[in-house]
């Protein structure tokens, strides 16, 4: 039997999570059926490939309800899970997992199940799935990396991204005590919304804004960009899709007189982005948070005319 050939049993996670992040339960939800109910319907919008990334389940910057709302509005022939999908880091230190992180999971296994294929890269925050490349779990494809072919042709490679972060390459240690700050901040971010909820507002990213107006955040970043788009043009590719920096954004590189598309897919613990491919092949970043502003309002209109006619006809 080949390693492309094994489906890796409940049993085996179980015991693979034990090892690796104490009792961690990344298993199915025990009932039939989510916390949540799975919306459905022809509503949904349809793409042939989605990409997301840091989701982070298993700490409370994770913003679970938007990314289960973009579950429940979206399907794809193919879904790419760009590392940090669940962080390994905080669950080793303190054990969180509430039901809608439950939700999130049987979510995306269900989308295996029903026919999507769903590829899953591992990144940094939960590398102890790697030693797993070339594995399937569930109908899940665990891969180190990934090449992607859009429908007008373009070769696209999918990765992480954390491989060309200087610190995690030469200052592991530092990475876990950024790590540490960045929690801090995503603790006080749940604070500012929780008080922006109360007011009838939506959500909104403190630690996003305040990286865009601190200098060596926005140096990083801009780097970073220019180191992954000059490897994927020496992999001979049209371009790069990953995450790890918690920065949705498209650039376009030039390595060797060559074009290179530098596509980043965001994340849900900050800005709650996700990466379409429509099916002629165009490329659009979603924005959740205001995806979501504008379907509500567009909704509202409808609500408050039936409201009307009801009390008219009363």
């Amino acid at each position: 039997m080949t390693s492309r050939d094994y489906a890796m049993t409940g049993s085996d996670l179980s015991d693979l999570i034990s090892t690796n992040v104490a009792s961690f339960p990344l298993t199915a939800p025990k009932t039939p059926e989510p916390e949540v109910p799975e919306l459905g319907g022809p509503e949904r919008r349809r793409y042939r490939t989605i990409w997301i990334s840091d989701v982070h389940l298993g700490t409370k910057g994770c913003n679970a309800e938007l990314l289960i709302d973009f579950l429940d509005n979206t399907d794809s022939e193919v879904m790419y899970l760009v590392g940090d999908i669940i962080d390994g880091w905080r669950l080793k230190k303190k054990f969180y997992w509430p039901a809608a992180h439950n939700d999130i999971v049987w979510r995306i296994m269900k989308r295996a199940r029903r026919g999507t294929r769903v590829v899953y890269i591992p990144g940094n925050h939960d590398e102890m799935f790697r030693q797993f490349t070339g594995l399937n779990f569930g109908g899940i494809e665990i891969r180190r990396a990934a090449f992607h072919d859009t429908a007008d042709g373009r070769r696209l490679m999918v990765l992480h991204g954390d491989e060309f972060d200087a610190v995690m390459l030469s200052h592991r240690w530092l990475a876990f005590v950024g790590d540490h700050a960045y929690h801090l901040m995503m603790k006080l971010n749940l604070t500012v919304n929780a008080f922006r909820r109360w007011l009838g507002k939506p959500y909104w990213s403190l630690s996003k804004a305040a990286k865009h107006k601190v200098k060596n955040a926005v140096e990083f970043i801009g780097k970073y960009e220019e180191v992954v788009a000059r490897a994927a043009g020496e992999r001979g590719v049209d371009g790069v899709v990953c995450g790890h920096i918690h920065t949705a954004e498209f650039r376009m590189f030039d390595h060797n007189g060559k074009a290179i598309e530098y596509w980043n897919d965001g994340d849900w613990v900050e800005g709650c982005n996700a990466l379409v491919e429509h099916h002629d092949g165009r490329m659009e970043i979603l924005h959740w948070p205001e995806e979501m502003k504008r379907r509500l309002a567009a909704e509202a209109p409808a609500t408050t005319s039936e409201t009307g006619t009801a009390r008219e006809a009363a």
